[in-house]
């Protein structure tokens, strides 16, 4: 049975990952023409943006676009895609490394929808929270980097 208009292509992926008795396989179908080494790293490629949209829309639920007029889901949108990049920003400037590698999602849970108990004294406020989510020793790493962020914008 023929199911396609035109000649496809199979490429296969082999990856060789150390400790692994085996090489992972794979198999991209395609109608491109190019190389298959440009092949694999188009279509990776396009596998880490989806991977960044679906992150976008599981963080930041940014597809609730409850307007009914499209400059207002375009503006809504905007604003999420805003959003989505300085978290972004902020997990590539300001997370230790034992944390680097959560996701936004992971982030959003454990860092900003947490309780804590604010504490205002006449010289400070304190801002006591759970330490199941992000040992105090992450956290106060985390506030360090964020510190030295503002004294470069400061400075410069």
């Amino acid at each position: 049975m023929k199911s396609w208009e035109c000649a496809r292509r199979v490429v296969a992926k082999v990856e060789w990952h150390a400790g692994e008795l085996f090489p992972r396989v794979g198999f991209l179908v395609t109608n491109l023409r190019w190389r298959s080494k440009k092949v694999v790293r188009f279509y990776n490629r396009r596998g880490t943006a989806e991977q960044w949209i679906k992150e976008g829309k599981n963080a930041v639920k940014w597809t609730k676009l409850l307007g009914r007029r499209s400059k207002d889901n375009a503006a809504r949108l905007q604003l999420f895609a805003l959003a989505y990049n300085l978290a972004n920003l902020l997990r590539q400037l300001v997370l230790p490394k034992p944390i680097r590698g959560w996701t936004l999602t992971t982030l959003r849970e454990t860092l900003i929808k947490i309780g804590a108990k604010v504490v205002s004294h006449s010289k400070y406020v304190i801002f006591q929270r759970a330490e199941v989510a992000v040992p105090r020793q992450l956290f106060a790493a985390m506030l360090e980097r964020i510190a030295r962020l503002r004294l470069v914008c400061a400075s410069g």
